[in-house]
């Protein structure tokens, strides 16, 4: 059979070009039979990033059959994952988030889970010197993951070999990073086409804080007034979102990637309780700028409070 690669629910640049590689990896190199899906449609920089290095686009999935061999990266969350996915034949997790627990497997399966800033980055670790033989569109699909993962290295979450492992990539493809990731924000800053709904759910991921359940929306822009002109009518969907899904409050961070700050939309007192419990902020209005927050996976979960 098939062993399919996927990462999370609302694919992000990560997400999309990471079961990518690790699909290349298993049928080239491995000489098993792989294929990369999407359990969603991939975002505005991820799609970039198919055209880019002329990628199709891995078919979308709404679920996957009990007995499925599958590959899990970019997550270890079965919030994330397809509602059935411990009824699948899972191979293998590959991550760089908090394991969260919850994932059940038929036997001993290989788990690498790993303090960097991307996916990627540990899938090029995985393949070791096979990882020279990548083609050119695996060497671009891996820099645009890293480079999305660390906002061009000004995330809390970049690491020294993060950064070494993109500059290496970068060279081999004769590629000015500053000048290619700037497309890429550009292309990830381009909201225009979505729903208030659809931005909501972007770029999220779903926790629970102290019995309260939170949809966590981040949206990393370099054009923060194209998002928070939509203030509004974000904050009215909140409500709709939130029942839709089944989580108690949306909370939405419009991250600024150039000034190196989040605005949190303040549409209640329980936000507004969030915001000042969680980040010391002092609230006045329906937003806040929280200075420095650019991570969700470093500094927003972890600090979150009600």
């Amino acid at each position: 059979m098939t062993t399919l690669v996927f990462g999370h629910k609302s694919p992000d640049t990560d997400s999309t070009g990471s079961p990518i590689l690790w699909a290349w990896y298993l049928n080239e190199i491995k000489g098993e039979k792989a294929e990369a899906v999407l359990l969603g449609e991939p975002n505005t920089e991820a799609a970039f990033m198919l055209g880019r290095w002329d990628l199709p686009k891995p078919r979308i999935v709404e679920g996957i059959e009990d007995g499925t061999p599958c590959v899990v990266v970019d997550t270890n969350n079965p919030a994330e994952l397809p509602a059935n996915i411990n009824g699948a034949d899972l191979r293998a997790i590959i991550d760089h988030h908090k394991l969260v627990g919850g994932l059940e497997t038929s036997g001993p399966i290989d788990i690498t889970i790993r303090p960097l800033a991307c996916t990627a980055t540990i899938m090029v670790d995985l393949m070791g010197e096979d990882a020279k033989r990548m083609p050119d569109w695996a060497k671009g699909a891996a820099l645009t993951c890293i480079l999305s993962d660390t906002l061009e290295f000004r995330s809390p979450t970049t690491t020294p070999h993060d950064r070494a492992l993109a500059e290496e990539l970068a060279r081999d493809l004769g590629l000015d990073i500053p000048g290619y990731a700037a497309e890429m924000f550009a292309a990830k800053s381009d909201v225009s086409a979505f729903s208030d709904a659809e931005l909501l759910r972007m770029d999220s991921k779903e926790y629970e804080v102290s019995g309260t359940k939170f949809r966590v929306s981040v949206l990393e822009t370099t054009a923060p007034g194209t998002v928070l002109d939509r203030k509004a009518s974000l904050m009215q969907s909140m409500t709709e979102v939130a029942a839709e899904d089944g989580v108690d409050q949306v909370l939405l961070f419009v991250v600024d990637i150039l000034n190196e700050e989040a605005t949190l939309l303040v549409p209640n007192d329980l936000v507004k309780g969030v915001a000042e419990k969680s980040f010391g902020a002092s609230v006045d209005g329906d937003s806040v700028v929280l200075p420095g927050i650019m991570s969700r996976k470093k500094q927003i979960i972890p600090n979150l409070k009600v």
